[in-house]
């Protein structure tokens, strides 16, 4: 694969190529997959560090039960060690879902004649971010298709309003992004409203496979793809996110791939990506794909443990894609953020919640359908923290510096206060009197996992102001 910096405007060193389908294969095939090499492997992971691909691959080719429940197990207690047990929450909205790619896997593909097109205009977008504060979203992570309209400008003014949103107590302290590549200068114009991640997916890291689903329009460009968050580095955007849809490829592939990007951001900007998502291929209207590379959920829940092994400061993001019993059982093994109440039809979240999904009206089938306080609840029951926490964001805790404080680990002596902190003005503001009662039962419970004890009087005291109406508090 041959790069030309000059075409995309991006320092030479960010230009080397990083993806090499032959590469990665000669590791799949070579690694060895033997109980003390696994364990050893496993043993370096609970340790703090990173594995190598080489060591990722051994644990993909992983298949005796014993071997692949002790990589599960590994998974659960590293995520405890570094996250503790909360989970954040956030919800996706989707602004605009017109589009001039065609990808055969996306129901918002530009040859698609059933698609019911629409762009929120300002005062429906306020409809919708006043009915997602009303039950108590303090997150979001905008959406839009990839279209001219959406340009740099459009998305700026839309996160702007966004956070202009206020209701009742309910506001949006954190806007992330899931939208087209930009050019070093449109990132720059979207930094300046203030947005927090910037997610783009690869959605395949294997070449051919890339230029045989995406048939055409600017997104078949596979390195203006593979390099647009080197220009939003540039720009800098030091929080963004990774992510591969896993079904169109081989999945083992697609760690690795997921992993070389890690290590390229890691090598030329000395921090990894913010975030890594590995949705799955979902029904959608006009779906054309071929299935002989979707990933069974045993699988699925094998590659998730994995990949907290391979990357144990990222942050790991489990969607609504997957149902409900999908995502009970894999949260334990890595996951650290995932989207309830979720909608993502367009103006869903003022749509009547009894309505039947309308696959014509969204990019794909979701699979839980709970309401927010439906898995607030449940989390609750599980012992995690729900958390809507920003505090990182918002104090600067973010690129090298966040890894000054999530690396050795110290991250979590800030997480699970401002995550109690965060339920509290839930549980306050929005939650049923049964799921209030269990909330400051787990809170009073999970006073213990603050390691710092001059924190605990602290985040007492910052309870009993959120009770008498203070919001917003945060170390």
């Amino acid at each position: 694969m041959i790069y030309h910096p000059e075409k995309y405007n991006i320092k030479d060193e960010a230009m080397q190529p990083f993806i090499d389908a032959d590469e990665i294969w000669d590791i799949i095939n070579n690694a060895k997959a033997t109980k003390k090499r696994v364990r050893e492997i496993i043993a370096k992971s609970l340790d703090k560090n990173r594995l190598s691909l080489e060591e990722t691959a051994i644990l993909l080719n992983t298949t005796e039960p014993e071997l692949v429940n002790e990589i599960k197990k590994g998974a659960r207690e590293l995520k405890e060690k570094v996250y503790g047990h909360r989970i954040v929450l956030f919800a996706p909205l989707y602004i605009g879902n017109m589009c001039t790619n065609n990808c055969a896997y996306c129901g918002f593909k530009a040859s698609n004649k059933s698609i019911k097109r629409t762009t929120l205009d300002k005062e429906e977008l306020i409809n919708q971010v006043t009915a997602l504060e009303n039950t108590g979203q303090k997150r979001l992570i905008l959406v839009y298709g990839e279209h001219p309209k959406y340009n740099p400008e459009f998305i700026a003014e839309s996160v702007r309003t966004v956070y202009g949103v206020k209701s009742g107590n309910g506001e949006i302290r954190r806007v992330n992004i899931n939208a087209a590549p930009l050019s070093i200068e449109g990132f720059k114009i979207v930094k300046e409203s203030e947005i927090g991640t910037y997610q783009i997916f690869q959605e395949t890291y294997h070449p051919e496979t890339y230029n045989k689903v995406h048939l055409s329009g600017k997104k078949k460009d596979f390195d203006w793809r593979l390099t647009s968050l080197d220009r939003a580095q540039e720009a800098g955007i030091d929080d963004v996110g990774i992510g591969a849809l896993f079904g169109l490829y081989d999945w083992r592939f697609e760690v690795l791939g997921l992993l070389r990007h890690v290590n390229h951001f890691e090598a030329v900007y000395n921090v990894g990506p913010h975030t890594i998502s590995f949705p799955r291929i979902q029904y959608a209207s006009e779906l054309d794909i071929d299935k002989l590379h979707i990933v069974s959920d045993e699988d699925f829940t094998k590659l998730v443990a994995i990949l907290r092994l391979a990357v144990p400061y990222t942050g790991l993001i489990l969607t609504a894609r997957e149902s409900a019993e999908i995502r009970d059982e894999i949260l334990q093994f890595g996951v650290s953020q995932i989207d309830g109440g979720t909608n993502i039809e367009m103006k869903g979240y003022t749509k009547n919640k009894e309505n039947e999904q309308d696959i014509d009206s969204e990019q794909f089938q979701i699979n839980d359908n709970r309401t927010l306080n439906e898995i607030m609840d449940e989390l609750i029951e599980n012992q995690y923290i729900p958390s809507f926490c920003t505090a990182c964001y918002r104090l600067g805790r973010t690129g090298e510096h966040f890894m000054e404080f999530s690396v050795p680990g110290f991250i979590k002596r800030y997480c699970t206060p401002n995550a109690i902190l965060t339920l509290v003005e839930y549980l306050e503001d929005y939650a049923p009197e049964e799921t209030k009662k269990k909330g400051y039962e787990l809170i009073e419970n999970k006073m213990s996992e603050i390691e710092d004890e001059k924190y605990i009087e602290k985040v007492r005291e910052r309870i009993e102001k959120i009770k008498n109406g203070k919001r917003d508090l945060y170390f």
